[in-house]
């Protein structure tokens, strides 16, 4: 069965909760949830860097620093005014960064949800392998002790030599008995 959305076949970052059609997402509004997800991903990572925060800082000094020195005319916030038009910009870029920071928690804590459910999967396959190899194990030493060993076969066979020998000694001295009663008897006594 052909997947008709690409984010279906992304296994490292599940798809989340699942909404009835809502207006202006048509068929292909799981790509741009996943497009806005990877988005605020993005600008979360960015966030949590130094240069963000130098660069934030540049900022902020830059419009002080204009809005303090410059000539009057060309000064478009209030230093008298507590910099009213600094503060307001910092304070949305704060209300925009915080629910980005939560959204890229999220589907953190999805794709970890997924990784351990994996990751369990995997270790309960793994222990399945483990006790078949170690029933398996078991089976052939089992089935090993009663085989017969090297040393074993080799100490059988010597004993069968040695057993050969001794009858094949006795099958030469019983054949030199039998040849020699047979001598005596074919031979006439003497008389004395």
């Amino acid at each position: 069965m052909a997947r008709n959305n690409r984010a279906d076949l992304r296994l490292d970052a599940p798809k989340g909760l699942r909404t009835g059609n809502i207006v202006g997402l048509g068929r292909n509004g799981g790509h741009s949830r996943d497009r806005f997800g990877r988005f605020t991903e993005a600008i979360a990572r960015g966030m949590g860097t130094p240069w963000f925060l130098l660069g934030l800082t540049l900022f902020a000094v830059a419009w002080i620093s204009w809005n303090t020195l410059a000539p009057e005319a060309w000064r478009f916030d209030s230093v008298a005014l507590g910099f009213i038009a600094l503060t307001l910009v910092l304070s949305m870029q704060a209300s925009y960064a915080a629910p980005m920071i939560l959204l890229a928690q999220n589907r953190q804590d999805d794709r970890d949800r997924v990784q351990f459910e994996q990751d369990r999967q995997r270790a309960e396959r793994t222990l399945a392998d483990t006790e078949y190899l170690a029933r398996e194990v078991v089976a052939l030493r089992i089935a090993i002790k009663d085989m017969a060993s090297k040393d074993f076969i080799r100490a059988e066979l010597r004993a069968l030599l040695e057993h050969l020998d001794e009858r094949s000694h006795l099958d030469e001295r019983s054949d030199e008995h039998q040849t020699q009663t047979a001598t005596r008897k074919a031979a006439p006594p003497y008389d004395s």
